[in-house]
Parts: C-alpha cells; sequence; structure tokens
C-alpha cells in the first residue's frame, strides 16, 4: 500500500483536547478501548496458534508443502480473518464501532512486521521480540479514520463515530477557525486515556501552513547551539561564544518523588490484586485502587510539567533563531548499561527526556521557518577546545568545567560544547539527511572509537558517574551527549 504523501505547502499537525465525558460516555469509551484490546489479543493467540503448530510439523520432518496453512500479518489479511470469525469470537461486536477493532489489528499488524524485520535483519536497532498480549490495566487508544468525525460550533463539543459529541475541557476555536476557513482537514481522531483516569482526543489534521515566525518576534541569533543534559536541560551558545540561554531541567518526577514514595508504601500496607503469601490473585480491595488513582494522578502531573517546559523551551528557539544545531543523542544507550549503582542517574535521564527535545524541534523548525541541524552522534562537541579546536583524548563526565591542555582557557564543559555545535551548524555543509528525516546531518566522518572505553570516558558509558555527584557541582549542567 502506498504510504501517504503530504502536499506541499501543507505540514501535518496534531491538535490534542481534554475531554469531560459524562459516565456513560466514560463507559463507552472504555468499551471501545476494551474491543480494541480483545481483536488484538484474539487475532495474536491465532497467528501464534498457527506458528506453534507449523513448528510442531517441522519437527516430525513434514514437508513445507504439507505444514499448516500460514496466517497473513497485513492489516488486511488480519481484519479479513478477524471478519470471519468475529460473530462467534465476540457477539457483542456490534456495541462498538469498527474502528475500535481496526485500531486492534492495526497495532497487531505493525508489532508483527516489526518482529519479522528485526529477525531477517531489516530493522535497524534493538532486537524486536514477539508482540505480547495486552492486559487490560494497559493505557489504550482508539484510532477513528471515517464517519464523524467533526468539531462542533459551540467551541466546546467534539463528534466521535458511535460516541456521539463529547464535551471538551478546553475551546477548539483554534481548530475550528481552521476547519472553517478551508486552511485544515481532518485525518483522524484518537481517543486516549493517561495514567490519572483523564481522556483526550487528538486530532491529526493536514494544515496550510506558510513557514513564517510570528511578527512580534525576533530574530536574536541567527545561528546557536544547543548542548543538552540533565541538571541544565538546554544550554545555548551563539559561534562567537555567547551565551545566549540556560534553561534548567524542570525535574518533575524528581520533585515527586516523596509524595510517590508515600503513595506506594500505603498501597504495599492494602490489599492489592495480588497475594504474595500464597502467589494467587485476588480481587483488590477499594481502598488499594483508590491509592493507585492518586499514584497515577501524580504521575500525571509530572509528566504535565515536564511537557509544558519542554514546549516552551523549543518553541522559543524555533521562533527566534534561523539555524539550530543539536546533539544525535543515544539516549537509550546511555540507560543500557550500570544496573542499581546508576539507577537514580537513569531516572534523571528519563525525568529529563532529552530525546524529545529533537524530535520536538523537528516540526517546529517546520512550523517557523528555522532550520534544524542534527549534529553526528560521534562529533567530539565536549572534548574540542573552543578557542584552538585542540582535541582531549578522555574527558569524564565528572570533570564539570572544560580546561584546555593547549592554550589554557577554562570555562564551562556544557557552554564549550554549545559552542561547538553552534560553530558546526554555521560552517559545515549540509548536504545528507538525517536517518530520522528530521533534519540535516553536520559532522560526518567524525572518528568513531572502536577502542574499549572505560568507565566515565566520554567516548564510551558516560552515565556512569552518580547522580548526586553529577547534581550537586554548583552551576554547571550535566551535558550526556556530543562528547565522543
Amino acid at each position: 500500500m502506498a504510504r501517504f504523501e503530504i502536499p506541499d505547502g501543507w505540514v501535518a499537525q496534531a491538535y490534542r483536547y481534554a475531554l469531560d465525558p459524562t459516565p456513560a460516555q466514560e463507559r463507552s469509551l472504555a468499551s471501545h478501548i476494551g474491543a480494541a484490546r480483545f481483536a488484538r489479543n484474539y487475532m495474536l493467540r491465532l497467528v501464534k496458534a498457527v506458528l506453534d503448530q507449523r513448528d510442531a510439523e517441522r519437527s516430525y520432518d513434514l514437508a513445507e508443502s504439507e505444514l499448516t496453512p500460514g496466517m497473513g500479518w497485513s492489516l488486511p489479511a488480519l481484519r479479513r480473518v478477524w471478519n470471519a470469525r468475529k460473530g462467534a469470537a465476540a457477539p457483542w461486536w456490534r456495541e462498538n464501532s469498527k474502528e475500535a477493532y481496526n485500531t486492534g489489528l492495526d497495532s497487531l499488524a505493525r508489532s508483527l512486521e516489526g518482529w519479522s524485520k528485526s529477525r531477517n535483519g531489516g530493522r535497524v536497532g534493538r532486537p524486536v521480540g514477539f508482540p505480547r498480549f495486552h492486559a487490560k490495566r494497559r493505557r489504550g487508544s482508539v484510532r477513528f479514520t471515517t464517519g464523524a468525525i467533526r468539531v462542533a460550533p459551540d467551541r466546546h463539543h467534539v463528534t466521535l463515530p458511535r460516541l456521539g459529541s463529547i464535551r471538551t475541557h478546553e475551546s477548539t476555536r483554534k481548530l475550528a477557525h481552521r476547519l472553517e476557513a478551508g486552511t485544515a482537514r481532518t485525518l483522524s481522531a484518537t481517543v486516549t486515556s493517561d495514567s490519572a483516569g483523564r481522556w483526550f482526543v487528538a486530532f491529526q489534521v493536514l494544515v496550510r501552513r506558510a513557514a513564517a515566525r510570528p511578527a512580534h518576534v525576533g530574530v536574536r541569533h541567527e545561528v546557536v547551539g544547543v548542548d543538552i543534559g540533565v541538571r541544565d536541560l538546554l544550554v545555548v551558545a551563539a559561534p562567537d561564544g555567547t551565551a545566549v540561554a540556560r534553561v534548567p531541567a524542570p525535574r518533575s518526577l524528581a520533585g515527586a518523588q516523596a509524595r510517590l514514595r508515600a503513595l506506594q508504601h500505603k498501597a504495599d500496607r492494602q490489599q492489592g490484586p495480588y497475594d504474595r503469601e500464597s502467589q494467587q490473585k485476588r480481587q483488590p480491595s477499594n481502598r488499594w485502587q483508590r491509592t493507585q488513582a492518586r499514584i497515577g494522578r501524580t504521575h500525571a502531573r509530572a509528566a504535565n510539567v515536564r511537557r509544558d517546559a519542554l514546549h516552551k523551551a523549543t518553541t522559543k528557539l524555533a521562533q527566534q533563531h534561523r539555524t539550530i544545531t543539536v546533539e544525535t543523542l543515544n539516549v537509550s544507550g546511555m540507560r543500557a548499561r550500570g544496573g542499581r549503582r546508576k539507577r537514580g542517574l537513569n531516572r534523571a535521564l528519563a525525568d529529563a527526556a532529552l530525546a524529545r527535545v529533537r524530535r520536538m524541534l523537528a516540526y517546529k523548525t517546520i512550523w517557523y521557518g528555522s532550520r534544524l541541524v542534527e549534529a553526528d552522534r560521534w562529533y567530539p562537541s565536549s572534548k574540542t577546545c573552543s578557542a584552538c579546536g585542540s582535541r582531549k583524548p578522555r574527558l569524564p563526565l565528572a570533570e564539570r568545567s572544560y580546561q584546555c591542555d593547549n592554550c589554557g582557557i577554562g570555562l564551562d564543559r556544557d557552554l564549550n560544547a554549545a559552542i561547538n555545535l553552534a560553530r558546526l551548524g554555521e560552517t559545515r555543509p549540509l548536504s545528507e539527511l538525517s536517518s530520522s528525516g528530521s533534519g540535516p546531518v553536520a559532522g560526518r566522518g567524525a572518528v568513531q572509537e572502536t577502542e574499549p572505553a572505560t568507565v566515565g570516558d566520554a567516548a564510551g558509558c558516560e552515565a556512569s558517574t552518580p547522580l548526586q555527584q553529577l547534581l550537586d557541582q554548583p552551576g554547571t549542567a550535566s551535558s550526556q551527549g556530543g562528547a565522543a
């Protein structure tokens, strides 16, 4: 199937709104998510049974032509089998929209495709395991692509298939104005729930948008480099060495740890869904469920605070600068090793959400006519002196200030990296696109160190310094990348 192409002059954009459903509508939303989960699990069980049967038959040395016929894993193939079996498997299927079942089947098709490509070597990155069954406690979603998907003229209701008109917690006037003016077209609507039990709808919209920054926002610096870290989320500098901005990390999860710890201890004293003594499942108490709801609301608030800080910082960058150079961080690799001795740092890396910065800048620079440059992962921004260009062979993460052995200059480590990134975006030719498609890649051809790196070496596992030692450094930031 051909992939959907966005027309020239248009961009794909999402408008997300919180919902205020009635109790009946909330039950219907939960029913749709449950239907998507049931369709996925049912077809996954069938696919797994066919695979197991074929493996058992091969163990008896049967020819491939004599094996049980295999199943197609594409979405159309799964949908055909589901439509033939849904009457017996789910007699209640008419209670929900067909889009609910299609959502579950689409999720399974994507999971099976990723597993198959990973097994055959057609997918980069970590190996992808065989799809798992979705549990009832798992937060789900439903995507509507056909039917009545509208924004009501009163700006406070949305209409979805089989769900009807649902009130929104906030005004939908921004999206409604674009739809009425003909500069936007709705592609789909996705309903989700968060850990706090709130419901949201996200409209995927094609928007005719001219890349231009707001009239009231001026360009502060043409080119800037952005160093990303844990203590200071963003350290922004210009090519001439000017420190443009330093945005502290919100650390919302760290701020909620005391409350989460108390709630977790409280839940541990209550009757949960599993009895550790008898090792059996049981019906959780109402108090345990209320405590879990409070834990979910605490996590949701921490996520909202983090998202708000990231959006504000990245929007300001995209609006006020024409060229932005950022690091390409291997965030999952930073958190992959270390065990309990770096558990606190792993939590801090997750709390900072470092990978989101680049993803947000990728589309916001398109909106405001800026350019995003991604430095190669092995570009030595932290090890290179911004004054004379000499490079240190090793720079442990514990050293939060850069002292050049050649020219003797001393400055903040993160500021030094940001200056090098800014000069890279200013001088390097940008002829290659990044693998993510979000922007050009500068610094190709940088030497990748293949020798084993010791603990603390900036070219190896930088995330090996204890968290407290990292955060106790006054007036410094913890940059985790660009130091290879």
